[in-house]
C-alpha cells in the first residue's frame, strides 16, 4: 500500500491533470474550492495545472464561461489530440508532428460512411486529428467490425467510445493518456508527482499509461469503475465523493493537499 500522507509532499509541486465533464465540474460548492487551493498551490509552490477534455476549442470555451474556470497551464483538447499552451490558439506544433504519421483523415470517412449506425457529430467536434460520431449503445456491438475494416487499410488509428454515445476515431500516437506523458516529460515531472482525474472512458488512458498517481471521482461511469476493478493498483484512488469533492478527497490522500 502507497501511504504518502507526508507534510512534505503538501509542499511539493506537482502536475495536476484533469478530466473536465463530471470530474472537475459538477459540484459548484466543492469547484470553487478547489479551484481556489490550486491557483495558490501554483502560486506558491509552482504546480502545473491542466484541464484534459474530450471538448473541441467551441465547446471548451463555452464552458469555461459557464463554470469561470480559471486558466491553466496548458490545455489539451478534443481527446488528447490537441494541446495549447497559457491561452494560446496556437496548437503545440510539436505534438501535432507527433500525430501526423499515417493519419489520413478523408480515407476514415469513407470507410465509417459504410455504417449507418455512425451519426457524425456536429462539425466544431470534428477536428484536424479526430473524428467524432454518435453511437448509441445498443449498436456498439459493431465496433469490432469497424476496427477491422480500417486496420484493413493500414490507418495508424485507435477507436475511443465513452459514455455510452460518443465515438472518437484518432491516431494511434495520440489519446489523453500519451498528451499527459508529452507534457510531463516536457515539464520534468515525475511519475509519482504526477496527479491524473477522471469519470468515464476516455479518461482510462490517462490512468493506463503508467504510474502516474490517478484519482477517480466517486461518480465515475461504468466502464471506467469496471476497467478499474479489472486493473487495481495501489496507485490509483477511488473516490467516495463526486466531482471536485472527489478530487480533494484524492489530493488530501496522496498528500498532495493537507
Amino acid at each position: 500500500m502507497l501511504l504518502m500522507l507526508t507534510k512534505e509532499n503538501a509542499v511539493t509541486k506537482f502536475l495536476f491533470v484533469t478530466d473536465l465533464d463530471h470530474t472537475l465540474v459538477g459540484d459548484d460548492q466543492a469547484l470553487v474550492e478547489l479551484s481556489d487551493r490550486l491557483q495558490r498551490h501554483r502560486q506558491q509552490h509552482g504546480t502545473k495545472i491542466v484541464y484534459s477534455t474530450g471538448r473541441s476549442p467551441l465547446l471548451y470555451r463555452e464552458l469555461q464561461q459557464e463554470k469561470n474556470l480559471f486558466s491553466p497551464d496548458a490545455l489539451v483538447l478534443s481527446v488528447g489530440t490537441e494541446i495549447y499552451h497559457n491561452g494560446s490558439d496556437i496548437p503545440d506544433p510539436e505534438w501535432s508532428e507527433i500525430l501526423s504519421p499515417g493519419w489520413q483523415r478523408e480515407t476514415i470517412l469513407t470507410i465509417t460512411h459504410k455504417f449507418p449506425e455512425l451519426v457524425l457529430q456536429p462539425e466544431s467536434e470534428q477536428r484536424p486529428f479526430k473524428v467524432s460520431f454518435f453511437l448509441k449503445a445498443e449498436f456498439s456491438g459493431i465496433l469490432p467490425q469497424l476496427e477491422a475494416e480500417l486496420q484493413k487499410s493500414q490507418l495508424n488509428i485507435k477507436l475511443i467510445y465513452s459514455s455510452g454515445i460518443d465515438l472518437d476515431i484518432l491516431p494511434l500516437t495520440s489519446d489523453k493518456g500519451q498528451a499527459m506523458q508529452f507534457l510531463r516529460q516536457k515539464w520534468k515531472f515525475a511519475a509519482e508527482q504526477t496527479v491524473v482525474c477522471g469519470d468515464s472512458g476516455n479518461d482510462i488512458a490517462l490512468f493506463a499509461v503508467g504510474k502516474e498517481r490517478g484519482i477517480i471521482v466517486g461518480n465515475a461511469r461504468p466502464e471506467l469503475l469496471q476497467w478499474h476493478n479489472q486493473n487495481p493498483a495501489d496507485y490509483r484512488y477511488l473516490a467516495q465523493n463526486f466531482c471536485a469533492a472527489g478530487i480533494i478527497e484524492g489530493l488530501k490522500y496522496f498528500g498532495f493537499l493537507e
